[in-house]
C-alpha cells in the first residue's frame, strides 16, 4: 500500500515522501496514529501543490537573501565605542551590536546570522561574515572607531 508521510520518521523517511508499506502496518499502526495518509489521487494532487508552494517560497527566500547580500557587500559600517589605552575596548562589540547597526542602515538581520568567532575587543577594521541563507553568505566591512 502506498502512503504519504505526514511526519518525519526514522524508519520510513521524511515528511511528504510517498512510501510503500504493508497494508496491515498502514491500517493498524500508521494511519490511526496520524503518521501517514493513503496515497490516493486527491492526496497526491494536494501533495504536489504543497511541494510547488514550498519550492516557490524557498526560491523567494533565496532571491531575497541574494539581494541583501549585494547590499551588505557594498556597505561599510562604523561602530563608535569607548576605548582605553592601546585601542582596547571597554567591553566588546558583539553580533547584537552589529545587527543593530545594520538595522539602522535599513537591513534587517537576525544577530544569529552574524558569524563572529570571538567578540571584537579592539579598535580597527574587520571582515565579518553574515550567513543569510544556507547557500548565500556575505562579507561586511566593519570599522570600530573610538567615541
Amino acid at each position: 500500500m502506498k502512503v504519504i508521510l505526514l511526519k518525519d520518521d526514522k524508519k520510513l523517511g521524511k515528511k511528504g515522501e510517498v512510501k510503500e508499506v504493508s497494508e496491515g502496518y498502514a491500517r493498524n499502526f500508521l494511519i490511526p496514529r496520524g503518521l501517514v495518509k493513503e496515497a490516493n489521487q486527491s492526496n497526491l494532487k494536494d501533495l504536489k501543490e504543497k511541494q510547488k508552494i514550498k519550492e516557490k517560497k524557498a526560491e523567494k527566500e533565496f532571491n531575497k537573501a541574494q539581494q541583501t547580500a549585494k547590499k551588505i557587500e557594498n556597505l561599510k559600517v562604523e561602530i563608535a565605542v569607548k576605548a582605553g589605552e592601546g585601542g582596547r575596548l571597554f567591553g566588546s562589540v558583539t553580533t547584537k551590536d552589529i545587527g543593530n547597526e545594520l538595522s539602522k542602515k535599513g537591513i534587517k538581520i537576525d544577530k544569529r546570522k552574524v558569524e563572529l568567532k570571538d567578540p571584537i575587543k579592539s579598535l580597527g577594521s574587520y571582515q565579518v561574515e553574515i550567513k543569510l541563507h544556507p547557500k548565500v553568505s556575505s562579507t561586511l566591512h566593519l570599522k570600530i572607531v573610538e567615541k
